[in-house]
């Protein structure tokens, strides 16, 4: 029996950033990440040690899944081994999956899942894209806290044009960081802005 461990599941609610945004998606967030951001949403800034962690078979978190769409987030859902067979899975029940991640990882997983692409190596340092998941990308979401964000990830930018960006406001600054990232979109108006609606909705 496949297993794998979960932080959290949640079922018919939006995706409420990037490309996908205001689809009917259910979530499974697994659990932990190394990366360490300190504006993580989900408790991951220091490791998440105490966070909720249940080991879940891939019989129950079916047996959940109440939308056409699937997003596995994190944590770092790459980490993961059993990643690929926990996409395939899902996928033979009919849903499309969605992937969240910050690339600083790589399992190889079926072309049909879309990635979202969240660097996050701009603050930790020791945790760098890897490239093939620049290739990989559906989308990058950036996620905007002082505005160099796009300066430092120019290169690959510029490398991946045809990659769509998302540059979302980071949220727990977001009277600075709106205005900011409304300044950007004026530079770069080819990229579009991610505003993180299902916390406007207040949903999970």
């Amino acid at each position: 029996m496949f297993e794998i461990p979960v932080h959290e599941t949640f079922q018919c609610t939006i995706q409420g950033e990037g490309y996908w945004v205001g689809t009917p998606v259910d979530f499974i967030r697994l659990a932990g990440c190394p990366v360490g951001c300190p504006w993580c949403d989900t408790g991951y800034a220091d490791g998440g040690m105490n966070l909720p962690r249940q080991v879940r078979s891939f019989d129950s978190l079916i047996a959940e899944l109440r939308s056409p769409r699937v997003v596995i987030s994190g944590g770092e859902p790459f980490i993961y081994s059993q990643l690929p067979a926990l996409i395939k899975t899902i996928e033979t029940t009919g849903r499309t999956v969605s992937i969240e991640t910050s690339g600083c990882f790589w399992q190889d997983i079926p072309n049909s899942a879309w990635i979202t692409l969240s660097p996050k190596h701009h603050v930790s340092p020791k945790y760098p894209v890897v490239p093939l998941m620049w290739k990989r990308a559906n989308e990058i979401k950036l996620v905007i806290e002082t505005g160099t964000e796009l300066e430092f990830y120019a290169e690959y930018l510029e490398l991946y044009h045809q990659i769509p960006v998302f540059l979302q406001p980071e949220w727990t600054q977001r009277d600075r960081t709106f205005p900011l990232v409304l300044d950007l979109l004026k530079q770069f108006p080819h990229y579009r802005l991610s505003v993180q609606v299902h916390k406007w909705l207040n949903v999970p």
